[in-house]
């Protein structure tokens, strides 16, 4: 498991307990106590990204749905930017996740881009969450936080070609991401990611657990 060194690498002022020799060197109790709020975390860039998050919708939605109608059209839920049901928390495990990129950032870009399924992970140690996309050449990794009842806020980086570790997180703007996680199904949860750096204006990655099987 390589949680706790994408950890360290990714905030390095959060020491989790349980690395570097057991207990957490600098206060006490274990990461999620210390630190619940990722607002903390999060660079002033990052918390503007979040706070725009449905303008970023209302951009990029309207130019996905003149190229591909019928793709939003198939999946409400997916594609609805209010969709949220309460229990937003992913369970630890393997997941099927596809990524869907909406409105394009630069003239060469789709305005709509549908990739087939890669591979993520949840990952749970000491009550704090991790999210890592395990495939593809573009790889978000990074924490996920508790924010309200019906989303989790991802804060993390992108891993890119056959990187093994993250970048810190903030050393690299262009890098840094920020989005929320919804549930928006029985066993079907997304990753929504506002402004980022790179080709679209908003991503949706689908998130169902591997045993679920195909999403409806």
């Amino acid at each position: 498991m390589y949680w706790k060194p994408i950890a360290a690498a990714l905030l390095p002022g959060l020491l989790l307990s349980g690395c570097a020799g057991g207990a957490a060197r600098a206060g006490t109790g274990t990461a999620a106590e210390r630190v619940t709020s990722w607002r903390k975390v999060a660079t002033e860039a990052d918390r503007k990204r979040l706070r725009d998050w449905h303008r970023a919708w209302d951009s990029a939605l309207p130019r996905a749905r003149t190229a591909d109608g019928g793709a939003i059209a198939a999946d409400p839920a997916l594609f609805a930017p209010d969709e949220a049901r309460s229990g937003p928390a992913l369970p630890p495990g393997g997941y099927r996740c596809r990524v869907f990129k909406l409105g394009a950032a630069g003239t060469a870009m789709r305005e709509f881009t549908a990739y087939p399924a890669f591979r993520c992970k949840i990952s749970d140690e000491g009550g704090m969450a991790s999210f890592q996309k395990l495939t593809g050449s573009q790889r978000p990794t990074g924490l996920l936080f508790p924010d309200d009842g019906t989303r989790m806020v991802f804060v993390g980086t992108l891993m890119l070609g056959d990187e093994t570790a993250p970048l810190r997180y903030g050393a690299d703007p262009q890098r840094d991401m920020i989005g929320y996680v919804d549930r928006i199904g029985e066993r079907r949860w997304r990753l929504v990611l506002p402004w980022p750096s790179f080709e679209s204006q908003l991503d949706v990655i689908e998130l169902v657990p591997e045993e679920a099987g195909a999403a409806p």
